[in-house]
């Protein structure tokens, strides 16, 4: 069995993110109070905490995009990246950067896209072709 990861992070309203987490998402609920939400985000365990914080919109150019600094997202198969996409396709989420090869024929390339939760979050969603090239430099 792989390692399992935790991470928690901020939402301004929790109603938005069970909603997209568990409905649009798919993801399990967990433990919750009024303050917080587990969710079983593939395996993993990730917690919304409501927060007063306004997100910050930073980027980084990579690859022609600007991906957001903070972001969090999963490594899937062909199968189950396409079929993420179709499920928020089908939810009519917003791509912040749509389904694309990055670096396209160089070490790394992988199919990615991003979408931000209700909170502004951004998760990425991609797969390699070749696991291999997960950490090729």
């Amino acid at each position: 069995m792989r390692p399992r990861f935790h991470l928690a992070f901020p939402v301004d309203n929790l109603s938005q993110a069970r909603h997209f987490y568990h409905h649009i998402l798919g993801c399990a609920l967990g433990r919750s109070s009024d303050q917080w939400i587990d969710f079983n985000f593939f395996g993993h365990q990730i917690v919304a905490h409501l927060s007063r914080e306004p997100q910050q919109e930073e980027t980084n150019l990579v690859d022609g995009h600007q991906v957001p600094k903070r972001h969090f997202g999963l490594l899937l198969t062909k199968e189950q990246w396409c079929q993420m996409r179709e499920r928020l396709e089908q939810h009519e989420v917003d791509f912040i950067i749509a389904p694309h090869i990055r670096f396209e024929g160089q070490p790394g390339e992988q199919a990615t896209f991003f979408v931000t939760d209700p909170a502004g979050n951004g998760l990425e969603f991609k797969y390699f072709a070749d696991e291999s090239m997960i950490f090729a430099k």
